[in-house]
């Protein structure tokens, strides 16, 4: 494959349609100060880096026109960014049977392998395309059936009963909170408004004689103890 060329042109349209050679690259600069930069946006560009790695493998690499491929993927790249995925499904779908047909290529080879080695090497080449075409599939089907996003609010949950959310509170219920009043912390009653005492105070009652202070007859020989 010849190498590639950049033909910078003045006007973009032409007098006469210009023939250019496959691996050329054409630019259209306003300016003569304006190829530079032109250049350098053409380096960074994915269409352009991917047309050419593209005229590498493709197998009609050497009859395409570069410019003509650049502008292909750019109609592609437009069309994606738009949320047309028609492409990208078709490149999936038909990737998947590309890695299937390596599969069972490599797995014929390896049970014709006379050497356990060769096996072992073919198996693992077969196993590993197997599980790339079913991630492939797997790629296309969420883009097929892409699973639903649930906004959750987070809350943190204690070991008991007990829940606490870090939404913040509205004023209105924060205020209901702190006047709510727990009956069961009140006073405990006997029914419902009356106390677990009904009797009547009794009189009140003289000293005890028992309890009178104690003399010194009636005091422990050893006053330490």
């Amino acid at each position: 494959m010849g190498s590639k060329r950049i033909v910078a042109t003045k006007n973009k349209a032409l007098e006469k349609p210009a023939v250019h050679a496959p691996n050329t690259l054409v630019i259209r600069p306003s300016s003569a100060e304006e190829v530079q930069n032109v250049l350098a946006r053409t380096a960074v560009a994915p269409t352009a880096n991917a047309a050419l790695t593209l005229k590498e493998y493709s197998a009609v690499g050497d009859q395409v026109e570069l410019m003509a491929l650049i502008d292909a993927l750019a109609d592609q790249t437009k069309a994606a960014t738009e949320g047309n995925l028609r492409r990208a499904e078709s490149i999936l779908v038909t990737q998947a049977h590309t890695l299937d047909a390596v599969f069972n290529n490599l797995a014929r080879r390896a049970i014709r392998s006379e050497r356990m080695d060769h096996l072992d090497s073919y198996l693992q080449l077969a196993l590993r395309a197997q599980r790339q075409c079913r991630t492939t599939l797997e790629a296309f089907a969420g883009i097929k059936n892409p699973p639903p996003v649930a906004f959750v609010k987070q809350a943190n949950i204690a070991n008991g009963p007990q829940q606490v959310n870090n939404g913040v509170q509205p004023a209105r219920q924060a205020s209901r909170t702190r006047d709510t009043k727990n009956p069961h912390n009140g006073v405990l009653e006997a029914q419902d408004g009356e106390r677990m005492d009904t009797g009547t105070p009794g009189a009140t009652i003289g000293a005890d004689p028992t309890m009178a202070t104690v003399e010194k007859i009636d005091r422990a020989k050893n006053p330490r103890r």
